[in-house]
């Protein structure tokens, strides 16, 4: 009897092989007395496989049997795009994810932007393309992982972005001034995001935003009048200052290396967060403000409306990103998923343009111009 305690409780302490393993050694236990019937039943029930989801009776994912309105739907890009945006985000002809899961190419992007258009479980994509729960977050992963590292750099590269060298930033300048901006140097716009997440269990305080009144990550984002998220710094903790975010990002060293024009120097405007500089503007502040300090403040608040057009552009075609139950630190990787859908709302503009290119009269760079650098 001893012998046999003493082996029930090497095989159940331990680390299991299966749950089949847990199980014998419970009816084991069981047989010599060790437990009751209680538990036996309790801890029997708790150590159950989970059944496995019948994603076998699904037809394999096959992109010919959508159509071009379900893909705008659910996808977020027309049915003809798809093949382009597959080859310009070059992810391969075949996918092999870390467990040997084999998938195609197409498949696997159409998986990750299937996730990312709306918060759904993976069970709710089974059907779509008949593949294992499992299967479909571990494809997810890694086309997330190929694209974030294919492609940050043209959300925070500077010097080699060709589309924020000089001659390309005081057309933006002119555009933003003929618009009715006072301005006449202001070649874009910049501020800060809060995105929601599940309470942390810990460093509470740290993540916590208190005027918005939530936990989160923060992102800084400068937007310029073709469209496009032009540069994106994050993420931070939610309790990051916005002039904090820019002193991390390093941006206004940046701005002093690039932002001229003719010798002239040109800017960013921001919101009264933001320390005034050669390279950054900002509204007038305090009480006793004259009119003209009113027109000037109204006049670029008007513009300056693009940034947050483009923030609510992400939030509505990728609306993954607002399930903050699934944004959870350390267990899912937040930055690279505001990254990414930053990037493919990015590709969006570039195909179909959007409210703010058509407001400042700046078409974007054809999709085949953003992704050659």
């Amino acid at each position: 009897m001893q012998m046999m305690q003493s082996k029930f409780r090497v095989i159940f302490h331990e680390k299991m092989s299966s749950l089949d393993t847990v199980r014998d050694a419970l009816l084991i236990a069981r047989y010599e007395k060790i437990i009751d019937d209680v538990d036996f039943a309790l801890l029997y029930e708790a150590n159950l496989s989970r059944p496995v989801y019948p994603y076998n009776k699904f037809d394999c994912f096959e992109i010919d049997t959508w159509d071009d309105s379900e893909c705008r739907t659910d996808l977020r890009f027309g049915k003809q795009d798809l093949d382009l945006l597959r080859t310009y985000l070059q992810i391969p002809d075949e996918i092999v994810c870390s467990q040997r899961s084999v998938c195609e190419g197409m498949e696997g992007l159409c998986i990750l932007l299937k996730r990312l258009a709306y918060p759904c479980c993976y069970t709710d994509m089974v059907p779509r393309f008949g593949r294992n729960p499992t299967e479909l977050c571990l494809i997810f992963n890694e086309v997330l992982d190929l694209v974030y590292a294919n492609h940050s750099h043209r959300l925070q590269n500077w010097d080699l972005n060709p589309f924020l060298q000089p001659d390309q930033l005081h057309r933006y300048a002119e555009a933003i001034h003929l618009q009715g901006a006072p301005l006449t140097n202001c070649f874009g716009f910049i501020d800060g995001t809060v995105r929601s997440i599940a309470r942390p269990k810990h460093n509470q305080l740290v993540m916590y935003n208190g005027h918005k009144r939530v936990h989160g990550i923060k992102f800084q984002s400068v937007v310029t009048p073709d469209g496009l998220i032009a540069n994106l710094s994050g993420p931070f903790e939610g309790k990051r200052h916005d002039s904090t975010m820019l002193h991390e990002s390093d941006l206004l060293n940046d701005l002093r290396r690039v932002a001229f024009h003719n010798g002239q120097p040109l800017c960013l405007y921001g919101d009264p967060a933001y320390p005034l500089g050669v390279h950054l503007q900002a509204p007038f502040k305090g009480n006793n403000l004259t009119p003209h300090m009113e027109l000037y403040n109204k006049s670029m608040s008007e513009v300056r409306v693009a940034v947050e057009m483009l923030f609510g552009n992400i939030s509505n075609y990728f609306k993954f990103i607002d399930f903050k139950r699934q944004m959870k630190v350390n267990l899912s990787p937040l930055g690279k998923v505001y990254f990414v859908c930053a990037l493919l709302e990015n590709a969006q503009t570039c195909l179909y343009g959007n409210q703010v290119s058509h407001m400042f009269g700046i078409d974007p760079p054809s999709l085949n111009d953003y992704f050659s650098w």
